[in-house]
């Protein structure tokens, strides 16, 4: 039996796992386990090329065993990119941990664990090992959420996280019980061929919606976006840039999938995702506009950059418009890039004000005033971050926006564009919250705490910068991404 080269995407974060834990417990002192990781990820690129150039030449690859069936699709290499990306940075950048938080071999396991059960539940062809997998990358994300068990804060925002997302879970597994009794199979393409002659059965509707509303939780679909700001907030700086750049968009591809193969029930679906964007956007950026704190403001703007990869995914599904659902996966990429870089500046201040000195506070917004005078580096990587995710030009959360706002525009239909408006004025609205910030970096009066903060380490400002570029280069040069956003969007509307 041949595996192919995508399967070891999945396993080689997997198996590095233990070791990774096991020689940080042996050798604590050393920092083995952060290095075990990064190779272990690094390592991971190379089938992901290869996996790569395979699907250019012959489209999507796929591997059976048993009852487990994996498949590499355009969606499946977008995810498994942002993936090995953000984790290898983030486990670079996190080196700062071994300088006294303890506990950096759980930290560093945790984090392989979480890379792959993503990257699974991206191949994931079945609704039960898609299940698995997305139960796997929940189980560790609530570590890692929990991480300064120390902490009553991050225990709360821990348990909160674990709760919800376990309710969620069980109704995911409800809809899949339904589906299976209805349609007898768990194949997502043998469950789209069912619904489609099923005369719209209720059992099927059922099913989305108890899909809608599980994996909804894990997206923050606003009411179900309450565990988000807290879980955020309280994991430390790597993981929260992984939680917020990659783990909400894989609970969106698992909707995206269990939706996929429920697609022929009927035509409602793009209606519900057209209206939990429009609601996500304006709920994010009303609830992020009050906020103090620099982790619970990048939290909340989630919610509503979550809301327009929905508005995008809905354009395709509802008009059939394909530069929707690109458009929509191409925030995905841009997204995850600029809140994970977001998070790991914030992630640097933290330590640099308050964790190298044993201060467990929050980092609040007031005291980044004169930041760019003494941390110019982080100081231009978040306000990079920032307006990239305010839609500024020539950034990269401006292309993706753009290329959303287009493919409602090409729709011609008055209920589309009409969302288009509401879209825009959101992410205008949007900039009452980032540029204020920005505006706290450049002041000339620095304070204290900037003045008292620790310098960085060569390993905390690398992840920033690798980040800043990426924005960069692809907000003048989007098509350099062209090749995964617009495979990703293909799947979605059978292309």
């Amino acid at each position: 039996m041949t595996i192919p080269f995508f399967v070891w995407l999945i396993w080689l974060p997997l198996l590095a796992a233990p070791p990774a834990y096991l020689l940080g417990r042996l050798m604590p002192e050393r920092g083995i386990s952060r290095w075990a990781a990064l190779l272990a990820l690094l390592a991971a690129w190379l089938p992901f090329a290869q996996s790569w150039r395979i699907f250019l030449e012959q489209g999507p690859l796929a591997f059976t065993l048993g009852q487990v069936m994996l498949r590499l699709d355009g969606i499946s290499l977008l995810l498994t990119a942002i993936v090995l990306a953000l984790a290898t940075l983030a486990t670079l950048f996190s080196g700062y941990l071994e300088a006294g938080d303890g506990g950096e071999e759980k930290y560093y396991a945790l984090l392989l664990a979480m890379s792959g059960a993503m990257i699974g539940l991206g191949c994931a062809a079945d609704l039960f090992n898609l299940w698995l997998w997305f139960e796997a990358m929940a189980t560790s994300s609530y570590l890692l959420v929990a991480f300064h068990r120390e902490r009553p804060t991050a225990l709360e925002a821990g348990f909160k996280y674990l709760v919800q997302s376990a309710a969620g879970s069980v109704l995911v597994l409800f809809g899949i019980a339904l589906t299976l009794a209805e349609t007898g199979t768990l194949n997502l393409a043998e469950i789209q061929t069912a619904a489609a002659g099923s005369g719209g059965s209720p059992l099927l509707l059922a099913a989305g919606g108890l899909f809608v509303v599980g994996f909804g939780v894990k997206i923050a679909l606003v009411p179900l976006h309450t565990w988000l700001p807290d879980a955020y907030s309280q994991a430390p700086g790597g993981a929260s840039a992984v939680l917020s750049g990659v783990v909400i968009n894989a609970g969106l591809v698992a909707l995206v999938r269990a939706l996929a193969g429920l697609s022929g029930v009927t035509e409602s679906w793009g209606i519900l995702l057209l209206g939990f964007g429009a609601l996500n956007m304006l709920t994010g950026n009303l609830l992020a506009l009050p906020q103090k704190e620099v982790k619970r403001l990048l939290a909340f703007s989630s919610i509503s950059h979550i809301g327009f990869i929905l508005f995008g995914l809905g354009i395709a599904v509802y008009a059939g418009e394909v530069m929707g659902a690109q458009g929509g996966f191409f925030h995905v990429l841009t997204h995850g890039l600029m809140k994970g870089l977001a998070f790991l500046a914030a992630g640097a201040l933290v330590y640099a004000l308050h964790t190298a000195v044993n201060d467990q506070r929050p980092l609040e917004i007031s005291e980044l005033s004169g930041l760019a005078w003494r941390y110019p580096l982080v100081a231009a990587a978040l306000t990079l971050a920032l307006l990239g995710l305010g839609g500024m030009p020539p950034l990269a959360g401006f292309m993706s926006k753009f290329q959303i706002l287009l493919a409602g525009m090409a729709t011609g239909q008055a209920l589309i564009i009409g969302l288009v408006a509401f879209a825009a004025f959101n992410s205008l609205l949007s900039l009452t919250y980032y540029i204020p910030l920005v505006q706290v970096i450049f002041r000339r009066e620095i304070s204290p705490e900037i003045l008292e903060g620790r310098p960085l380490p060569f390993t905390i400002n690398l992840p920033l910068v690798l980040l800043a570029l990426a924005i960069l280069v692809i907000g003048i040069w989007p098509n350099l991404v062209f090749g995964l956003t617009n495979a990703a969007g293909a799947v979605v509307v059978g292309n």
